[in-house]
């Protein structure tokens, strides 16, 4: 059992005046803080998982990662439960335990309910019987799916998720490898700043996601400035590693910012990060297709944004431990600009033309994810199968008196994405549908 080295808690105080001005520059310092500086409204600090058993690539001795504080239920040492036919077992992750008479569900290995109401202080492990306990090295596998349906490509999300299913997500949780994609962008720091060769760090910066094995897409903001880089696929539930398939680490290796970045008004807010080495392509880490050059979403459309972000605006938001999903319409420029000029940005605000919206009902907004986390929408006549439309970039407010989220236009910037994956000597077709 791992122990919590240390335990990182952000709080992000928020200017809520209103700014009769119109300066656009200040405004945006208010919504996001100074340059460098972490105090905006969608910058998140989310939980940050615990390490993997055994090694992976980019990892070094001494490192652990931050996490969240959690409400801690039972003690993980006593293994000990009772079945619901009232016989002693043992409480065993849920892909360890051959449970008589259990069908294995097409889906997956089990049915689980995130809530945790079972005999386990996990909810990931189930309560089994000696006889029925498998050892460590031959798990209940999910069976792969038929040969005519297995996917290929990029873009396809895992609706009813991988290697299980979940019961008890009111709070738009999304599956265990849902969005295949999404990644975890990870700043390495030292414990101690007098010590810095010493214990490290993996502190969260941002979302982003997956368009090659080896690249990232995410917004320019938080990783402008960034030294030392790590990135996270595969992640969940950050606070346990009992998944069947684990999350994997790269190092980054190369940041690509783009030439017109303007960190005062977030302009051309995109960036690329090149890993030292591939992901691994498995049932919950995969690429997302882009939008052809230039391509617009068409308002209306209904697209998912994901993250670790907070629950809801202000004090009161709390960030999520499990991966979240809202879905928002996207919003055409028109209106946008529009409901933009009725905050405080002010009458003559113009929306640049690397920017999209979405959003703008009440309760489901980007707050809910993570600023560099992916807007993804759906690709026409092909099920599940779905496009990054936009980047998370900034907002005023979450959803309020029908103000949309503003995003980085990926259609838009398509051709910039595609001259500096090509000139990495990367494949842009991985991300081409």
């Amino acid at each position: 059992m791992y122990k919590l080295l240390a335990i990182i808690v952000v709080l992000l105080t928020v200017n809520g005046q209103e700014n009769g001005g119109g300066d656009l520059e200040s405004v945006l310092q208010q919504i996001f803080g100074k340059p460098g500086d972490n105090s905006g409204l969608l910058t998140t600090i989310a939980p940050v998982p615990r390490p993997t058993p055994g090694p992976t690539l980019g990892d070094k001795k001494g490192e652990s990662s931050t996490l969240v504080p959690g409400v801690v239920t039972g003690n993980d040492d006593d293994t000990s439960c009772t079945t619901d036919n009232g016989e002693p077992g043992e409480c065993v992750r849920y892909y360890l335990c051959d449970i008589k008479n259990n069908k294995i569900i097409q889906d997956g290995v089990g049915l689980i309910d995130i809530r945790g109401s079972g005999p386990c202080p996990s909810y990931m492990d189930t309560c089994c019987l000696s006889p029925d306990r498998l050892p460590p090295e031959e798990p209940i596998t999910p069976p792969p799916p038929p040969k005519e349906e297995q996917k290929v490509g990029c873009g396809w999300r895992n609706k009813n998720g991988v290697g299980f299913r979940i019961t008890g997500d009111k709070d738009g949780e999304a599956k265990f490898g849902e969005f295949p994609w999404m990644v975890a962008i990870l700043k390495i720091e030292p414990v101690n700043d007098k010590d810095p060769e010493g214990q490290k760090l993996n502190v969260y910066v941002g979302g982003g996601s997956l368009i090659h094995p080896q690249v990232v897409l995410t917004a320019a903001h938080y990783v402008a400035t960034a030294k030392t880089l790590r990135v996270r696929a595969g992640e969940w539930d950050t606070q346990t590693t009992k998944e069947i398939y684990p999350y994997q680490d790269r190092n980054v290796s190369h940041i690509e910012i783009h030439k017109d970045f303007n960190k005062g008004n977030l302009f051309y807010d995109i960036a690329l990060l090149f890993l030292s080495e591939p992901m691994e392509l498995t049932p919950n880490v995969g690429v997302v297709c882009l939008p052809p050059p230039r391509e617009r979403i068409d308002a209306g459309t209904r697209c998912l944004a994901s993250g670790w972000g907070k629950d809801k605006f202000g004090k009161e938001g709390r960030y999520q431990v499990i991966l979240k999903k809202v879905e928002v319409p996207v919003v055409d420029r028109n209106t946008c600009q529009s409901q933009l000029r009725k905050t405080r940005l002010g009458k003559h605000f113009m929306l640049h033309s690397s920017f999209m919206c979405a959003g703008g009902e009440a309760e489901h907004d980007t707050c809910r994810g993570d600023g560099g986390s992916p807007l993804v929408c759906p690709i026409q006549y092909e099920q599940d199968r779905y496009i990054q439309s936009g980047i998370v970039a900034w907002g005023i407010g979450c959803g309020e008196d029908g103000t949309p989220g503003v995003y980085v236009d990926v259609g838009n910037l398509r051709d910039w994405i595609d001259d500096k994956v090509a000139g990495r000597g990367f494949e842009p077709r991985t991300y081409t549908y």
